[in-house]
């Protein structure tokens, strides 16, 4: 197990909800504007990287035939998946990004709040499995926070670097959402294939 999953597996020892994804007013009003901007009613295959307990991944489920929702704290994924039994066409699965990236081919990539936890060579490697596996028209949603995060890249300069990875494999057309300024929300709509 890597550090930093041992780092995020003690917040969870310490809180089921560490960031109160659940009672948070914050999170409920990101989670509606996100779905709100979603581009289509349903898609046929999402994936959800950085699900955490499940909570906007329960959301996501009821407007997908399929959904695979990806962790890499096996204490998250157990609560993602107790969130995501109601729901056959889900599944909450253990994977450290971009690694265990689970090639396929998805409508709708969802990264919210993951891409600065990654190392620079680790958003471009991202970038190629989402470039590799989007459908032409598949959305990738980024979301992420706009204050400090402590990490080795800050939220934007990630999004930039996943942008510009992602550019050099696939054309897409990039939707700015309207936020407040708290969290940054981008829809990038997928072209065809170099």
């Amino acid at each position: 197990m890597s550090k930093a999953s041992e780092h995020f597996d003690s917040l969870y020892r310490a809180a089921s909800d560490p960031w109160g994804y659940q009672t948070s007013d914050y999170e409920r009003r990101k989670y509606d504007a996100t779905l709100a901007a979603l581009t289509r009613p349903r898609y046929a295959c999402a994936l959800e990287a950085g699900c955490s307990i499940g909570v906007l991944s329960a959301r996501l489920a009821a407007r997908s035939d399929q959904l695979l929702a990806l962790d890499f704290s096996p204490l998250a994924v157990v609560g993602a998946a107790q969130r995501l039994a109601a729901f056959p066409q889900a599944r909450a699965l253990r994977a450290t990004l971009p690694q265990d990236w689970p090639q396929g081919q998805y409508d709708l990539i969802m990264l919210s709040e993951i891409i600065y936890y990654l190392a620079p060579d680790e958003i471009d490697t991202m970038a190629q499995r989402v470039a590799r596996d989007a459908t032409e028209g598949g959305e990738v949603v980024l979301v992420h926070w706009q204050g400090e995060t402590q990490t080795e890249i800050s939220a934007n300069d990630a999004r930039d670097r996943f942008c510009a990875a992602l550019a050099r494999q696939r054309p897409f057309r990039d939707i700015v959402h309207r936020t407040g300024g708290s969290y940054d929300h981008r829809t990038l709509l997928l072209g065809q294939r170099n």
